[in-house]
C-alpha cells in the first residue's frame, strides 16, 4: 500500500482491521440468510453476531502455518465463537468471502472519491465565475491562436470533471456486486436465494453468473474510470505547467512562505505540485492495464488476478484520494497574473485577430483564397519583421480599396471575440 499519499480515511478502508471486519459481514450475512432458509437455527446466528470476532495478530499467526489467508481468519474467528463456528462458511469457497468483501471495500472507497471530486468541482466552478472575463490568449499547437478568457479553462476543466463524477458513480454501481455461488459457480452447496438475501443484506447486487469469482471485467472498470480522473488530473497540471513557464508565467502555484525551490538556486519557484501529479497520474494508469489484463483466467478462476489486486486495490484508490486533494489546494491557491495575459496577447503584434480580418475581406467579396493570401502575407511580414499587423494591413493597397481604417481597426478589438462567454457558461453551469 502506498501509505505515503495515504489520508486516513482512505487508507482505513484498506487496513487488515477493515478487511477482516468485511470478510465477517460476509460471513455473517451468509449465515442471516441460511438462517431464513431453517438450515441454520437462529438462535445460533444471533449467538454468532454477539460473539463474532477475530484478531490481526492470530490471524498473522495461523497463516504462516496454514499457508491460506481465509483459513487463518476462519479459525480465529471460531476461537470466539466457538460451537456454533460450525455454521460460518457454510457452502461456501473463499473466493464467496473475497470478492464480495473486495466490493464493498472499492464501493466505500468510491464514496469518498465522488466526495473529492465534488469538492474539485466545487473550486473550479468558484475559480471560473472569478475569472471569467480574464481574458488571455488561446494556444494550439502550443502557438497563439484566438484571445479567450482564463473562465473559460477553468469552466472546461469543470466540464470534463463533471464527466468523471458521472463516470465515479457508475463505477461505483457496477462494482457493487457480489457472489455466494461456491467453488465453481454452480450454486452446488448452497442455493441461489442464499446470495440474494446476503447480497441485498450487504447493500450489493448479486452477479447473475459467475465462475469461482467476480468477472474481473467489472473490476478492469473501476480502474479504467480512476486512468480517467488521474489523466484529467494530469491535463490539468501539465497546463499549469506550462503557463507557469519563465516565458509565459500566467498562472503560478501557491507558493508558501518559508518554501524553497532549489538547494543550489535561490531564485526557483518549480511547479512541483503539477509535476508530482503528472508522474502519480501514470502510475494510476498502469493500474488499469493491470486490471485489464487479470480479466482472462484460466476456466473457473486462478489466482494470478489476485496479487495484482492486494497492489492495485489500496494504491490506486489511495493515489486517487491524493491527487484529487492536491489537486483542489493548486486550483484553490493559483496564483493568477492578468497583466502578463495581456502582455502576451500583444506579443505577436496583432497576429491573433487574422481570421477577422479574412472574414471581413470574404464579406467585401474576396475568394478565400485571394483573401487568405493577402491576409497571410502581411501576417509572415509581421512575424519575419518589426511592424505591427494593423500597421501593416492599413498599408496595403489590396485591401486599402475595401476596407476602411475604422474597420481595420474593429478587427483588433478584444471584446468581439469574447461575446459567446456567458453562452457557454450558461451551457456548462446550467
Amino acid at each position: 500500500m502506498i501509505t505515503r499519499y495515504s489520508r486516513p480515511e482512505m487508507s482505513s478502508i484498506w487496513s487488515d482491521e477493515s478487511k477482516y471486519k468485511n470478510w465477517l459481514r460476509v460471513e455473517i450475512a451468509v449465515c442471516e440468510a441460511w438462517a431464513e432458509n431453517g438450515r441454520i437455527p437462529k438462535e445460533a446466528v444471533e449467538e454468532i453476531k454477539a460473539r463474532a470476532g477475530f484478531d490481526v495478530d492470530r490471524i498473522d499467526e495461523l497463516e504462516k502455518e496454514v499457508k491460506h489467508d481465509v483459513i487463518a481468519f476462519l479459525t480465529s474467528v471460531s476461537e470466539h465463537v466457538g460451537e456454533n463456528s460450525r455454521f460460518i462458511h457454510l457452502g461456501l469457497t473463499s473466493s464467496d468471502v473475497l470478492d464480495t468483501a473486495l466490493a464493498l471495500q472499492l464501493k466505500d472507497a468510491a464514496e469518498l472519491i465522488i466526495k473529492d471530486l465534488v469538492s474539485v468541482l466545487d473550486v473550479l466552478k468558484r475559480r471560473a465565475y472569478e475569472h471569467k472575463d480574464t481574458v488571455m490568449i488561446g494556444r494550439t499547437h502550443g502557438i497563439h491562436a484566438e484571445p479567450k478568457t482564463l473562465g473559460l479553462v477553468f469552466a472546461l476543466w469543470y466540464d470534463e470533471m463533471k464527466r468523471n463524477l458521472e463516470r465515479m458513480h457508475r463505477a461505483k454501481d457496477i462494482i457493487s456486486v457480489g457472489k455466494i455461488s461456491g467453488a465453481v459457480g454452480t450454486f452446488a452447496n448452497v442455493p441461489p436465494h442464499v446470495e440474494e438475501f446476503a447480497c441485498e443484506r450487504l447493500g450489493l447486487k448479486a452477479a447473475p453468473i459467475s465462475t469461482q469469482i467476480v468477472q474481473r471485467d467489472i473490476h478492469a472498470d473501476y480502474f479504467l474510470t480512476l486512468s480517467i480522473v488521474a489523466s484529467t488530473i494530469e491535463k490539468i497540471a501539465l497546463e499549469v505547467r506550462h503557463f507557469q513557464r519563465t516565458e509565459v508565467l500566467e498562472l503560478e502555484e501557491p507558493f508558501g512562505k518559508g518554501q524553497k525551490g532549489s538547494s543550489a538556486m535561490p531564485h526557483k519557484r518549480n511547479p512541483i505540485i503539477s509535476e508530482n501529479l503528472c508522474g502519480l497520474s501514470r502510475l494510476v494508469r498502469s493500474y488499469a492495464i493491470s486490471a485489464l489484463e487479470n480479466i482472462p483466467l484460466w476456466h473457473e478462476r486462478d489466482i494470478s488476478h489476485s496479487s495484482v489486486e492486494r497492489v492495485i486495490g489500496p494504491d490506486g484508490t489511495i493515489l486517487i484520494d491524493y491527487m484529487l486533494d492536491r489537486v483542489h489546494y493548486l486550483l484553490d491557491g493559483l496564483q493568477v497574473y492578468p497583466q502578463n495575459m495581456e502582455k502576451n496577447i500583444w506579443l505577436t503584434r496583432g497576429l491573433v485577430f487574422s481570421q477577422k480580418v479574412l472574414l471581413k475581406l470574404i464579406d467585401k467579396g474576396f475568394s478565400r483564397e485571394d483573401a487568405y493570401k493577402i491576409v497571410q502575407d502581411n501576417a509572415m511580414e509581421t512575424w519575419k519583421g518589426t511592424d505591427d499587423f494593423k500597421d501593416l494591413l492599413l498599408k496595403d493597397e489590396s485591401i486599402k480599396n475595401s476596407l476602411t481604417p475604422q474597420e481595420i481597426e474593429e478587427c483588433f478589438d478584444v471584446k468581439a471575440d469574447l461575446k459567446n462567454i456567458d453562452t457557454i457558461f450558461e451551457r456548462v453551469f446550467n
